[in-house]
């Protein structure tokens, strides 16, 4: 065994046995690259990475690749989603090389940890061809290795960077329609989503454009986002047997996936079609919604109540191969109820999936212009296929499974508790909501100590709160992605403990990763372990940027609170964000939802008295996406102040100015601008 035998993430313990020498990322690897002069090859991925595993299998377990990694480099393996902040700076150097980036991510340091070359997967031949020649680059020229590495380093400090505006600007709705008319020459009108292939699901983009669609009263784009919807839901790239989305379709038409699924995925997108649902009501989102749940639950959560990071694209080696059926399983699982089956979801005797003979399931049609075309009525069809997807699903919960990498992050169960929370505020489910509290209690216990987090779960360091926080880092995703839920899970129950726990994060979250010259927030806290480049996360990608979730968790902040600290620190990093966001809106689409809600303004819903909770509900059914919600039957929040009466009533507010209290939620609409 190499030295990642003691590690607790599953990435790593997946290369324990690899005749490489791998050290975790930490002190005694890189005082021995310091010490004996010697390159660090730094080899970051995560455990559901296919490439990653066809990497390790033809390189890292060869033993004849394994000799010239270990007598030429100290060799370091990061799980990317325990240290983002490691792969944030060298996947910008493989960026500023390339152009490109990716998993695996592969880098080679000076031994004080500056990059000189790095790139993503590499075939066996040419990877050790590439070992040999950096090795004798550094012997031989070690004067230009340290150029280049000076250069480069300037290059990862500058990478997404941005620069202090002092000059606060007035926003228009004619910044936010600069921002989509630009980003329209991207979208695929026929098949949903932007571009050709791959195509990743992009939640927050969605999310974004809906309520610009409903803001800005965008009937075209309306249609474009219900399509994107509808092609998701529909597509291969969607688990129509056991629920879920896998992490993009690696074609142009949703239809055949990168099977791996991922937490921080479905949690996007169980919230985007919650939403979507009060915006549009099509039973295809409720039923999305449900199945994601039953899916997490299922497969994800832990007893303790936190959930897992993902699950693998492999099983026995192979991709696909849990999710895959040929015509031929399917009669044998099916038998008389098989054709139907096979039609609904498109599985063909060679193969619908062709390279690999075998099916992906899709839809084409909804179930109203199926059953028309097959003479049958809806609801008989809707029943005989929720029986087979049973019978399938039992049958293949027979097969091997795909491997479960069981971290459970901070960042990402925050983005789930927030999905859980918008599944709740639109289907009003108690069950739901129960399982947020479930997972907000675990956070609660497991997560946080006197205000800071850990950003993996470990039961011993979990154990070790008592005496102090022990050896526990996080980033500023973590903080910002909880502090979000924390506000959301305040929306749907209004207990002030969720507030009272988003503010104590939020304030430790500015003491340690706030650049108060800069206006930005650094990723990594002032008090952790500090790298070649302190950097900060300003693009959205398939998560928001920590960034864009700090602006938009600071402006809810500072209107629940009255803080004009919070609200004033929102609108710097608005600011000095505001000359990209027209650039490519995809980049940023988080921080266009911010400037919608400054543009359009926030309805701050205020429901005091016994029937808070069923007038809540009622305001609920109707799509206002820039409000928030306060209240109950007591409350410390300075617009509550002396808002309790012996009735229940709503006050709406905006731009600290309420208006007459009303006593029923129909009243209260009408003075709502949305």
């Amino acid at each position: 065994m190499n030295h990642l035998a003691n590690s607790t993430s599953p990435y790593l313990l997946q290369h324990a046995n690899n005749p490489v020498n791998w050290y975790p990322w930490g002190a005694e690897a890189l005082q021995k690259a310091k010490a004996e002069n010697k390159l660090i090859l730094v080899s970051i991925g995560y455990s559901a990475c296919h490439w990653c595993h066809v990497m390790e299998h033809e390189s890292f377990e060869d033993e004849s690749v394994a000799a010239v990694m270990n007598e030429y480099f100290v060799c370091i393996k990061v799980d990317r989603e325990e240290r983002p902040d490691v792969d944030q700076v060298y996947m910008s150097a493989v960026q500023l090389m390339s152009g490109r980036g990716g998993w695996p991510l592969n880098c080679i340091c000076l031994p004080d940890q500056r990059p000189i070359y790095g790139g993503t997967y590499f075939r066996k031949n040419e990877w050790t061809s590439l070992l040999f020649n950096l090795a004798d680059f550094y012997k031989q020229k070690p004067d230009e290795a340290e150029d280049y590495a000076i250069r480069l380093t300037e290059g990862i400090q500058k990478y997404e960077s941005i620069a202090f505006i002092a000059e606060q600007a007035t926003y228009t709705k004619d910044d936010l329609a600069a921002i989509v008319n630009n980003w329209k020459k991207y979208f695929d009108r026929i098949e949903g989503g932007m571009g050709t292939a791959p195509k990743f699901p992009m939640p927050n983009n969605w999310q974004f454009l809906m309520r610009f669609a409903h803001l800005m009263k965008d009937e075209d784009l309306a249609q474009l986002v219900k399509l994107t919807l509808q092609k998701m839901a529909y597509g291969g790239i969607y688990d129509h047997i056991g629920g879920g989305f896998a992490r993009y379709a690696v074609d142009g038409v949703w239809h055949v996936p990168h099977f791996e699924k991922m937490l921080y995925d479905n949690a996007q997108l169980l919230g985007l079609y919650a939403e979507a649902y009060t915006w549009n009501p099509d039973a295809l989102y409720e039923q999305i919604v449900n199945e994601i749940i039953e899916f997490s639950t299922r497969e994800l959560l832990s007893p303790e109540g936190g959930f897992y990071s993902a699950l693998d694209a492999d099983s026995e080696g192979v991709e696909g191969k849990f999710y895959t059926f040929t015509k031929v399983d399917i009669a044998a699982i099916l038998g008389d109820d098989a054709d139907l089956f096979c039609i609904y979801y498109n599985v063909t005797d060679g193969g619908n999936w062709h390279e690999e003979e075998t099916n992906v399931f899709f839809r084409k049609e909804d179930d109203e212009q199926l059953a028309e075309k097959l003479g049958i009525e809806v609801e008989e069809l809707q029943n005989k296929m929720k029986s087979s997807r049973q019978k399938v699903l039992n049958a293949r919960s027979k097969r091997i499974r795909p491997g479960l990498d069981n971290k459970i992050l901070a960042s990402w169960n925050g983005l789930m508790l927030k999905g859980l929370c918008d599944a709740y505020r639109a289907f009003d489910k108690p069950a739901t909501l129960e399982l947020a509290l479930k997972n907000a209690g675990f956070i609660v216990d497991n997560l946080i100590y006197n205000g800071r987090i850990s950003r993996v779960y470990n039961k011993a360091i979990s154990l070790s709160f008592g005496e102090g926080r022990g050896e526990a880092v996080a980033f500023l995703d973590d903080y910002a992605n909880i502090i979000d839920a924390f506000i959301t899970l305040y929306e749907v129950t209004f207990n002030e403990e969720w507030l009272h726990h988003a503010v104590q994060l939020t304030n430790n979250a500015m003491a340690h990763y706030y650049d108060e010259a800069n206006g930005v927030f650094f990723y990594t806290a002032d008090d952790e372990e500090r790298l070649i480049a302190r950097k900060s996360e300003i693009m959205d990608g398939v998560t928001p940027a920590s960034n864009s979730v700090m602006a938009r968790n600071l402006k809810k902040l500072g209107l629940l609170f009255d803080n004009e600290g919070y609200s004033e620190i929102s609108a710097q990093l608005l600011c000095n964000i505001m000359p990209h966001l027209a650039r490519y809106g995809s980049s940023y689409s988080n921080w266009a939802m911010l400037l919608l809600d400054v543009v359009f303004g926030i309805n701050e819903v205020a429901i005091t008295g016994d029937d808070f909770d069923s007038f809540r509900i009622e305001i609920e059914k109707t799509y206002i996406p820039n409000k928030i919600m306060l209240g109950g039957t007591k409350g410390s929040l300075p617009l509550l102040e002396n808002r309790f009466g012996n009735t229940t009533q709503i006050f709406i507010c905006r731009d600290k100015t309420c208006g007459l209290p009303v006593s029923n939620p129909t009243a209260a609409l009408k003075q709502i601008k949305y």
